[in-house]
């Protein structure tokens, strides 16, 4: 036997092609876009920050030790004591520096790394997103990302020069140090604008002539077998190399970017969850309306004995159905969307609206992933308000006096 307050609600849910009928078909999609623009705003964001996080640490060492002192001058001695620590999977020395680099009058100021040739496989994934030449770094040879190979016209086999710090200051000195001429040996192509834009890897014996050391290290990477453990990693490393060295871990390195991503989330969660509650709003509207209309019916179910609360009860079971109806819709028109994104952005390319470009996000795709805590979040929010919202046009049928209820024309 179906309860009273569930029989009521579906008995005014049903259409007879009435104003009442045509509002809350649009009540039910203001709740349908509101969720569907919700789930999919989150689950960019959180795509965004997986995508991110994972583009990183393919690219970046997931720990980065050096000398509190200068120049690490033991960096073959503390790679082998770090190598053996059980759960680390890669160790080179490096040296990063900002360059001036030429060719063919073209210039661009990247960065420049340089690391071990023989360890660079342990610690990057550069050697397997190689989509020209091949990576290596031996005999004065780089490789470059692809973004920054057609900014300065560049291919493999190709030769460039390079300017360091150097180079620039040695004009006001006695001693003369010439640039270094690189042959492009590779490109990569890691798909994030930050690395195939600004990244150039070479050998640590090219650094070092490039910076003006003889001997040693800026820092050693380190590469482990779980990034997100790198608390208990670095706790290792220190054990072992003992005192005067200073150990960053990749969020240490990258902390403003992802704080930045977590509170614009959250940012975009709040704004776009008041742009939906006012689409439901519509459905207190709807409700308004419904008791307006049926002041009559309700002053004579009053009359009749039955309770205040179930009539009120019958009204947010009302609002409920609609919600969730809507819910429903709005999670299936967002995942929808979500799994045809790429085909969204292709058609908007085709009448030239760029609707992600490489150059302002920095990643050559939309990412979006879904988690259960977003869509819980989610429906939990709808429901309760729309609850909250019910509760305004249900308790003027609850406040309803059936004698006055029943003279209502």
């Amino acid at each position: 036997m179906t309860p009273f307050p569930l029989f009521l609600a579906l008995k005014y849910l049903r259409p007879k092609r009435s104003f009442v009928s045509l509002v809350t078909v649009f009540s039910v999609i203001g709740v349908l876009l509101g969720v569907a623009v919700l789930i999919i705003v989150m689950s960019v964001m959180t795509g965004f920050d997986d995508m991110w996080r994972r583009k990183i640490l393919s690219f970046k060492p997931h720990l980065t030790l050096r000398s509190m002192y200068g120049v690490l001058e033991n960096e073959e001695e503390l790679c082998r004591t770090i190598e053996k620590i059980e759960g680390i999977t890669g160790v080179t020395p490096a040296i990063q520096a900002q360059v001036l680099i030429q060719h063919d009058e073209l210039t661009s100021a990247p960065i420049l790394l340089g690391v071990d040739p023989d360890r660079a496989g342990s610690v990057s994934r550069v050697p397997s997103n190689i989509v020209a030449g091949s990576f290596d770094l031996d005999d004065g040879k780089a490789v470059l990302g692809i973004d920054e190979a057609r900014m300065i016209g560049l291919d493999v086999g190709d030769k460039f020069l390079v300017y360091s710090e150097v180079n620039m200051t040695a004009l006001t000195r006695d001693e003369l140090y010439l640039p270094e001429e690189l042959v492009v040996s590779g490109i990569f192509n890691m798909g994030m604008q930050k690395f195939d834009a600004g990244i150039i890897l070479t050998s640590v014996h090219v650094a070092r002539e490039l910076v003006g050391i003889e001997q040693g290290a800026y820092a050693l990477y380190i590469m482990t077998e779980d990034p997100f453990r790198f608390v208990e990693y670095a706790k290792k490393i220190a054990d072992e190399v003992g005192p005067g060295y200073l150990i960053r871990t990749w969020r240490d390195e990258d902390r403003i970017l992802f704080e930045a991503l977590s509170h614009e989330k959250g940012l975009m969660g709040a704004l776009l969850g008041i742009i939906t509650i006012v689409a439901m709003f519509c459905v207190t509207n709807t409700l308004i309306v419904i008791t307006y209309q049926k002041t009559n019916e309700i002053g004579l179910l009053k009359a009749l004995g039955f309770s205040s609360w179930k009539i009120m009860l019958a009204f947010v079971v009302h609002g409920w159905i609609q919600c969730a109806v809507g819910l429903v819709l709005g999670l299936c028109a967002g995942f929808a969307v979500l799994h045809n994104l790429a085909r969204i952005v292709i058609l908007l390319a085709k009448i030239n609206v760029n609707a992600f470009p490489k150059g302002i996000y920095g990643l050559s795709e939309i990412p979006w992933r879904t988690c259960t805590g977003d869509i819980t979040f989610i429906v939990v929010f709808v429901m309760l308000s729309c609850t909250l919202i019910s509760l305004i046009p249900a308790a003027r049928a609850v406040w309803l006096d059936p004698v006055e209820a029943l003279r209502h024309e």
